[in-house]
């Protein structure tokens, strides 16, 4: 049985990509995040590979607004409540596919997968300055092997 969507803080480095990014893309979020202050629609996560499902290129524009962590929704993949299909018909790919080339460095072009969740998950406000570094003394603690802040903002531990 697969667990609800989580909402964490989870730290940049430990995300692992599947899929390439498209700079202009990533140029205009950025523009557009500094603009507003505020970070608004969470990425989707992996909850036990730590792989991005869903935001690839709003966590590279957060890493070069100087953030450390991203707001997410830790989702279980295995679960038949998140599905998988490619943006173009006729490739088929496997969620272990993602996962293996996410963790093996291999990435697919920019908008190859889709990802789809049977659960509504909202937006979630998150000040830019809370997401960097400078603006915090604290640090935070790991979970299952990479460390997250959950939805209260304490660290927590697996």
């Amino acid at each position: 049985m697969s667990r609800p969507a989580e909402f964490a803080l989870v730290p940049i480095p430990v995300l692992h990509a599947h899929e390439e990014i498209d700079e202009e893309n990533v140029a205009e979020l950025v523009r557009e995040i500094e603009r507003v202050g505020v970070f608004a629609d969470p990425i989707w996560v992996a909850r036990d590979s730590w792989v991005i499902l869903n935001g690839h290129h709003r966590v590279e524009a957060l890493r070069r607004l100087g953030a450390d962590r991203a707001p997410a929704w830790l989702l279980d993949y295995e679960s038949d409540a998140v599905s998988l299909e490619p943006w173009r018909p006729g490739l088929p790919i496997t969620k272990a596919e993602v996962v293996r080339r996410a963790l093996g460095g291999h990435l697919f072009p920019p908008k190859t997968t889709r990802h789809r969740v049977r659960q509504d998950l909202p937006a979630r406000s998150t000040p830019l300055s809370e997401l960097r570094r400078a603006a915090r003394g604290r640090g935070y603690a790991g979970a299952r092997g990479a460390p997250a802040v959950p939805e209260g903002g304490a660290p927590r531990s697996g």
